[in-house]
C-alpha cells in the first residue's frame, strides 16, 4: 500500500520524487509573484487616479475663466529704483577701475556725491586708531571707486584748463589713497597716519575745486 501511494505521488509530481520543501518553495514563489503583480496594478491605478484628479482640477480652473494680468514691459533704462543702468552694456574688456558699474549722474550730482565720498574717506581715521585694518581697506576701496567715477564725470564737464589741473590733482589723490591702503594691508600704524594726513590734505584741495 505504501509503495502504491509513493507511486501515485511520483506520478502527480511529474514522475519523479520531489522533496516536500521544494514544493513549498515553489508555492511561495508563485504567491510572491502574484503579490508583486497586484502591487504593480495598484500603483498604476493610483497614478491613473491622480492624473484624472489633476486633469479635473485644471479643467475646473479653466472653466472659471479667471484672467491672468500681465503688465507692460518696463520702460528703457529699467524704470525701477536702482536699475537706471540695467540696459547699458558693461565694459568687461576694460580694466576693473575703468569699468562702468555705477549710476551715471550729472556733473552737479556727481560733485555732490564726490563730497560725500570724501567725508567717508576722512572717517576711516576711527578705524586706523582702532587698528581695524580690514575695515580701513574696505571703506577706502568702496569710497575710492565712487570718488574716481564721479571725479571723471566732473572733470569731463570742465574747461580745458580746469580739466588738466583737476586731473593732476585727482591722480595725486588716488596715489595717496593707494599708499594708505597699502599701509593698512601691512598693518603699519606709522605709515597709515602719514598717508592718511596726505590723503585728507589732497582731498580738501579736490573738494575746493568741485565748488
Amino acid at each position: 500500500m505504501a509503495q502504491a501511494m509513493a507511486s501515485m505521488t511520483g506520478s502527480v509530481l511529474g514522475g519523479s520524487n520531489v522533496p516536500a520543501s521544494t514544493t513549498r518553495r515553489s508555492v511561495f514563489t508563485v504567491r510572491a509573484h502574484q503579490d508583486s503583480e497586484t502591487s504593480s496594478r495598484r500603483a498604476v491605478l493610483g497614478l491613473v487616479a491622480t492624473g484624472l484628479a489633476s486633469a479635473s482640477f485644471v479643467q475646473a480652473v479653466l472653466a472659471e475663466g479667471r484672467p491672468i494680468k500681465v503688465g507692460p514691459p518696463p520702460p528703457p533704462s529699467g524704470g525701477l529704483t536702482g536699475t537706471l543702468n540695467s540696459d547699458e552694456a558693461r565694459d568687461l574688456d576694460l580694466p576693473l577701475k575703468e569699468r562702468f558699474y555705477l549710476q551715471p549722474l550729472t556733473p552737479t550730482e556727481a560733485a555732490q556725491r564726490a563730497k560725500e565720498s570724501a567725508k567717508e574717506i576722512v572717517s576711516v581715521k576711527s578705524f586706523i586708531d582702532k587698528k581695524a585694518w580690514p575695515y580701513v581697506q574696505n571703506d577706502l576701496r568702496l569710497r575710492a571707486s565712487y570718488l574716481r567715477y564721479d571725479l571723471n564725470t566732473v572733470i569731463a564737464a570742465k574747461s580745458k584748463d580746469e580739466k588738466k589741473s583737476l586731473k593732476e590733482l585727482a591722480g595725486k589723490l588716488f596715489q595717496t589713497i593707494n599708499n594708505l591702503d597699502y599701509a593698512a594691508k601691512v598693518k603699519s600704524s606709522s605709515q597709515a597716519e602719514k598717508y592718511y594726513a596726505e590723503t585728507v590734505s589732497t582731498l580738501n584741495d579736490v573738494v575746493a575745486k568741485l565748488g
